[in-house]
């Protein structure tokens, strides 16, 4: 046996991905008996957890020869050799497919209770499983994964057959096994106590992992105040953090399928906050709406929502007077250029992480605080909707370009560079102090 149960292989794994934890992934178990394995990694990368369920679609008169699967968002991976071989026709697909789509979007509603799933796009997905036997399943979850928008797929599991280990290398980016034995039979064989996991243990791992579990960052030795955000039309979860004697506060907008947990835009919170500087983090939608997708890109509403925390914040007894500045990271960006023209006489400085400034559209030519392009060199689309983006700027602004970084800064040393490039410019607008000689 090589392994005592699911911790134990789960703990054994994270110890071998540690170094994944610069990446910010997104760790996600397969239902069931993985989830506990990918619950342990998630904890220990600090990183949030979620369930990538997969279907499989299997032949009407041999159920166990999968001729597709499914995920959610209605996606379909089929075997068309197979289904042309065994002459599979159109309504027979469909009835399959009809079974499992109602079992899939029932452990959709049991496993995660309301919350919307992890948003993949351009992340570091880790695929996590007890074990591989035939790799069916996990070479589904690798397609699903890829068509919700995953940047990086890696496939992480305690065991799995040598054969399919080479399979799934052509598959993904990169796979991860602890063990991989000739004598593989099953799966339980190499625990010593392998239980079927329960519905029930997956949504309590679920409800305590969907968000990362970063812990919030310290400012003289005291946590950061978690607040409540309380606007007209929302209220909203924050963090806000002000040394001793501030120089200036910076208000934070995350980026689509992020939230204040982002542990990258922690990271620079927390460079901000060594350098004198406040910070607020917060959610800039109520659990409810992030259920629905379009709230998630309403440039309109996510800017109006930053407005009002930002009135909000002046009223606060630690940020009463300072200079406030704006930090966007992908689609915050957009809202906090937006925000910044409706709030000239109050945004001192804008910087913008990977941003998309050009879904601010018209209110570029309105934005008079000081602005900050931050692109990796290897974010080629992005760098150039930001080239032109900054011909429609009208205030001082410049285009700082991270060599060798891709859209998510994962890259050793990208995010200190972000870091690095945000604390001269809001030290230099906000306070007033011209930043260290080739900085900018």
């Amino acid at each position: 046996m090589s392994f005592r149960d699911r911790v134990d292989a789960g703990r054994r794994l994270a110890e071998r991905l540690g170094a994944f934890r610069a990446r910010s992934p997104v760790i996600l178990g397969l239902p069931r008996g993985g989830v506990p394995v990918a619950a342990e990694v998630a904890q220990a990368l600090g990183a949030p957890l979620d369930v990538l369920i997969v279907r499989k679609l299997g032949v009407p008169w041999h159920p166990e020869l999968g001729f597709g699967a499914i995920g959610e968002g209605g996606i379909i991976v089929l075997n068309r050799d197979l289904v042309r071989d065994i002459g599979l026709t159109p309504p027979e697909i469909q009835e399959v497919t009809t079974v499992e789509q109602a079992e899939l979007e029932r452990r959709v509603r049991r496993y995660r209770e309301g919350r919307p799933a992890v948003d993949l796009e351009g992340r570091t997905v880790v695929l996590v499983d007890d074990g591989i036997a035939t790799g069916f399943t996990v070479r589904a979850a690798v397609e699903v994964a890829r068509r919700r928008g995953a940047g990086r797929v890696v496939v992480a599991v305690p065991v799995a057959s040598p054969r399919v280990v080479e399979d799934l290398r052509s598959l993904a980016d990169e796979v991860i096994v602890l063990e991989a034995q000739e004598a593989f039979m099953a799966v339980g064989q190499f625990y010593w106590d392998f239980p079927q996991t329960s519905d029930e243990e997956v949504t309590r791992l679920l409800s305590s992992l969907s968000r990362a579990p970063v812990p919030v960052s310290t400012v003289g030795g005291d946590p950061v105040r978690a607040c409540e955000i309380e606007l007209v039309t929302a209220r909203l979860a924050g963090d806000l953090a002000t040394p001793a004697h501030p120089i200036g506060i910076v208000v934070f907008a995350h980026g689509s399928g992020s939230s204040r947990f982002s542990p990258r835009n922690r990271a620079v919170a927390l460079a901000l906050n060594r350098a004198g500087l406040g910070t607020l983090l917060f959610d800039l939608l109520m659990p409810q709406e992030e259920l629905d997708r379009t709230n998630v890109f309403d440039i309109r509403l996510l800017a109006q929502r930053l407005v009002g925390a930002t009135r909000w914040l002046q009223e606060q007894p630690e940020a009463k007077d300072l200079p406030v500045g704006y930090f966007g990271a992908s689609t915050g960006a957009a809202a906090a250029l937006v925000a910044a023209a409706e709030l000239p006489e109050v945004i001192v400085a804008v910087v913008s992480r990977g941003g998309r400034p050009d879904l601010a559209g018209r209110r570029l030519a309105d934005v008079r605080a000081p602005t900050l392009l931050i692109v990796g060199g290897h974010d080629e689309a992005v760098l150039e909707m930001n080239r032109s983006a900054q011909a429609l700027l009208h205030c001082p602004n410049d285009l700082a370009i991270v060599a060798g970084a891709t859209h998510l800064f994962e890259e050793a040393g990208a995010l200190d560079q972000v870091a690095t490039l945000a604390v001269a410019w809001f030290t230099r607008y906000l306070a007033g102090s011209d930043p260290a000689p080739g900085v900018l």
